[in-house]
């Protein structure tokens, strides 16, 4: 049986964390880009925190939805 906190373990280690920070790095790029890409590409100032926060979203979307189904496994097999 898993519990929630052997779930949130497993999310945070191994394969899961190296999938989940691949999908933000992946998908960040590609929405800084769209957000951001002005003044990414033509050399103004941009919103750091804003940069930041656009590859968290990702990795934190990612990260709960395998956490989800680790959590959801575990109340399946009892």
């Amino acid at each position: 049986m898993t519990t929630a906190r052997e779930a949130l373990r497993q999310t945070f280690s191994g394969r899961i964390l190296r999938r989940s920070l691949i999908v933000a790095l992946v998908v960040g790029t590609i929405l800084n880009a769209i957000n951001q890409g002005p003044e990414i590409f033509g050399g103004e100032d941009v919103a750091v925190w804003k940069l930041l926060l656009t590859f968290c979203v990702p990795f934190l979307v990612a990260s709960f939805g395998a956490f989800s189904a680790l959590a959801a496994a575990s109340v399946r097999d009892d």
